[in-house]
């Protein structure tokens, strides 16, 4: 077994700011070639002495000068085996993947899903990124519902996984999606501010709870096409709660369609998934100070249910 890699860093307090938390420090001397969870995580299983105590608290203050060592394992193969599955690459360069995720592809293994997920193919298409971030979510920085289909993006390197970590943090990331919804919203353009929780009497569901309770969650919204009983919003979450855009379209009255979870069980459209699809993505590359938009256009099947009502509207 290879030995872990020792290094060592000085901390000296900057009058500025007196004091820094140990995993931040660690962050930055590492040059961000970690990401924080990762340096986090070796904190937390000792792999990390401050002026030789072992410090076990990511949250730690720094506020003496002091000898920070580190003992960087090395990296472990991934768990999850590389699969030969066709993917619709929008944008790659060194750093990351950009690719159109397809509706029915879960992003990463899960109970009920061992193989089959887009970090299987990713791993095939780039083999370097195994381990970037965690063995069995490799270069995810984000996620998509199983029947979501859009715009995802992977980091390739540790440092771009961390550079790509922090603006989703920061809430720097703007995101676009499309859906449509069973019936009409109360208003044309609006935004939905409704906190998010687990349902404890489901565990699959989530649902929107009383202010003081839940994770703070906004959605803002606004409809671009009407149909008889539908229509076509475009939906742009400032925040990532799981389902959250399903969960606050239902809230609103109008859960998207096709999505018997949140809606409706039973579908009266040529849909076999719900209608959901992550249209953009704006954000900055590592390297980079302007911000790039990746688009995946609507897919076959979401554009034809959009010509089926088309036509009926131009029927009736």
């Amino acid at each position: 077994m290879s030995s872990p890699e020792i290094r060592r860093f000085t901390y000296r307090p900057d009058p500025a700011q007196p004091r820094q938390r140990l995993d931040r420090f660690l962050v930055q001397a590492l040059e961000g070639t970690y990401s924080r969870a990762r340096v986090q995580a070796w904190i937390r299983e000792g792999r990390v002495q401050v002026n030789d105590r072992v410090v076990t608290k990511p949250g730690w203050w720094l506020e003496q000068p002091a000898t920070v060592t580190v003992a960087i394992p090395p990296r472990q193969p991934a768990t999850v085996e590389p699969e030969p599955i066709p993917l619709r690459v929008l944008f790659e360069n060194a750093d990351v993947l950009v690719v159109d995720k397809p509706a029915g592809m879960v992003v990463h293994p899960s109970p009920g899903h061992a193989r089959g997920t887009l970090v299987h193919a990713a791993l095939a298409h780039a083999p370097d990124m195994a381990g970037v971030g965690g063995a069995l979510r490799p270069g995810l920085v984000h996620r998509l519902d199983k029947d979501t289909s859009g715009v995802l993006i992977l980091a390739k390197n540790d440092a771009a996984h961390q550079f790509l970590q922090d603006q989703f943090r920061a809430r720097a990331v703007g995101k676009e999606y499309l859906g449509l919804v069973v019936g009409h919203p109360p208003v044309p353009r609006g935004r939905i501010e409704a906190p998010i929780a687990r349902d404890p009497a489901h565990r699959k569901r989530m649902r929107v709870t009383p202010p003081g309770q839940g994770r703070e969650a906004r959605t803002d919204f606004e409809v671009l096409e009407t149909f008889p009983g539908y229509a076509l919003v475009r939906f742009r979450p400032h925040t990532g709660r799981t389902h959250q855009i399903r969960v606050h379209a239902a809230f609103l009255g109008t859960p998207i369609a096709g999505d018997t979870l949140y809606g409706p069980r039973r579908v009266r459209l040529p849909l076999t998934r719900h209608f959901l699809h992550a249209h953009r993505l704006t954000l900055r590359l590592p390297g980079e100070t302007t911000p790039r938009t990746f688009e995946a256009p609507l897919p076959p099947d979401l554009v034809a249910v959009l010509d089926y009502l088309r036509r009926q509207v131009a029927s009736s």
